[in-house]
């Protein structure tokens, strides 16, 4: 009887893990902590306060004209104490820096001739040795022909001295007036050098009473520039810059401009005094203001 064989039951495949889901409570954590994050990156750091001159009322404009026109002219009077001595100060060191250099030069010059004044001696010295060996040589010369030679050679040796001495003499002659010159620029030197120190200390002495107020009075400088716009600003340091005693900003001084002194019609004058606009001068290009800008307050 035939036995028939059972096929074996097939083994059932693992089932794969199904991925664990994240914590619904640990995402909404990591995405606050992201939005934390991003909020801190983009929130901008506080700004410093600027005054936008666009929105600065006219009159406080014309006020802070007036009162920057006062500080400049009151720099300009502390420049004028120190009147030309920064200049003068510079043109001494510049002097002086030439003068240097110039001994310098004449130096240099004068190490040159004497290193050529050392080789003609060289030269001399090798000559007269050179006519001694000659001299012997005539002393054992076996005939005129000979001996006549050599006396050739001893003549052209002396020579040779003769023209070495003559241009040591020139050379020296060069030293002695590189020499004078040398002596006269050192003078020079030392003359200049007294006076560069007693301007120097003129200087710095009016730098030392003045350097303080002049300080304080840039920064109230600065601070009225604030209120003035970039247009206006370049506008009133150009007419400063070609105005001979400084002035950008004249008030009106019985019915004319305070700078150039022409007539100003009344109605512009009645502008002026409005504070309306910022009103210039047609002659000279100054900004007119009215007396009483001075009272108003920034």
């Amino acid at each position: 009887m035939a036995i028939v064989k059972k096929a074996a039951p097939k083994k059932a495949a693992p089932k794969k893990a199904a991925p664990k889901k994240a914590a619904p409570k640990k995402a909404a954590a990591k995405k606050a902590t992201a939005k934390k994050v991003v909020a801190k990156k983009s929130t901008p750091k506080k700004a410093k306060r600027v005054i936008v001159s666009g929105d600065i009322p006219v009159e406080k404009r014309l006020k802070a004209l007036f009162d920057l026109q006062e500080i400049d002219s009151k720099i300009d009077s502390i420049r004028t104490i120190r009147g030309e001595l920064p200049l003068e100060v510079s043109d001494l060191e510049d002097e002086i820096e030439g003068l240097a250099t110039r001994v310098n030069n004449f130096k240099e010059e004068t190490q040159e001739v004497e290193e050529k004044i050392t080789n003609k001696k060289l030269e001399i010295k090798e000559s007269k040795s050179i006519i001694k060996k000659y001299e012997k040589q005539q002393g054992n010369a076996r005939n005129n022909r000979e001996f006549g030679s050599l006396a050739k050679e001893i003549e052209f040796q002396n020579l040779n001295i003769q023209v070495a001495e003559k241009k040591m003499g020139e050379f020296k002659v060069g030293i002695e007036g590189k020499s004078d010159t040398i002596d006269s620029a050192k003078k020079d030197l030392k003359e200049r050098k007294g006076d560069l120190k007693h301007k120097k200390k003129e200087l710095d002495e009016i730098i030392a009473e003045t350097e303080k107020e002049e300080k304080k009075l840039d920064k109230k400088s600065t601070e009225a520039e604030r209120y003035i716009e970039a247009r206006l600003l370049i506008a009133y340091k150009r007419v400063r810059l070609n105005a001979k005693n400084g002035l950008a900003v004249v008030s009106v001084e019985r019915n004319s401009c305070g700078g150039c002194f022409n007539k100003i019609p009344p109605q512009r004058q009645l502008d002026i005094r409005l504070h309306k606009k910022i009103i210039v001068c047609e002659h000279c290009g100054r900004i007119l203001v009215d007396p009483e800008i001075a009272a108003v307050e920034l």
